[in-house]
């Protein structure tokens, strides 16, 4: 894995042991980021289900203010510890080892975007999208992002947020949700 633009191009990400992390695909970051950036420079954006850290350490590079990087792992909090400074971005990030979704509302500050990477075998999508809705994790233009399974449904809609999109890519694709 790799940052594909802005000040960290280039560098190499290291992923966290054992077999539980399924990295973003570059090719798949590289669209996310196509599109997320107008609504990127200066933004706050949270990375819900962090893993290696990449997707947050690719919007730091390309220009996001901050980024609240979550994970109940501790190894890979760990590991992204290591990418920013390897990045030279960590007084941009904050880390917390939090498990998502039910420690959702721990995560102080309110989010421009938020994206989510859960695991191909997570199944609590539903209750991920209202908790992100509940609370004031979103902002209100705010704009959240989940990397899914291509073969798993999300809900077009939920009681506070609406499927504006759906780009598949490969095996995966990303919903993005706006209030």
């Amino acid at each position: 894995m790799r940052i594909i633009a802005g000040s960290a191009r280039g560098l190499r990400i290291e992923a966290p042991p054992g077999p539980n992390v399924r990295p973003t695909l570059d090719r798949v970051r590289e669209a996310l980021f196509s599109i997320l950036m107008p609504r990127l420079e200066d933004a706050r954006f949270v990375d819900l289900f962090c893993g290696s850290g990449a997707n947050g350490i690719e919007a730091l590079s390309r220009g996001a203010a901050n980024v609240t990087f979550v994970d109940q792992d501790r190894k890979a909090l760990n590991t992204v510890r290591d990418n920013l400074n390897r990045a030279r971005v960590a007084t941009h990030a904050t880390c917390l080892q939090l498990e998502i979704p039910r420690e959702i509302q721990r995560i102080p500050g309110t989010f421009d975007l938020v994206f989510a990477d859960p695991a191909y075998d997570f199944d609590a999508y539903d209750a991920l999208l209202d908790a992100i809705a509940a609370g004031t994790l979103l902002a209100e233009d705010g704009l959240v992002i989940v990397e899914h399974r291509r073969s798993v449904d999300l809900p077009a809609t939920t009681d506070a947020l609406t499927r504006t999109r759906v780009a598949p890519y490969g095996q995966c694709a990303l919903s993005f949700y706006a209030r």
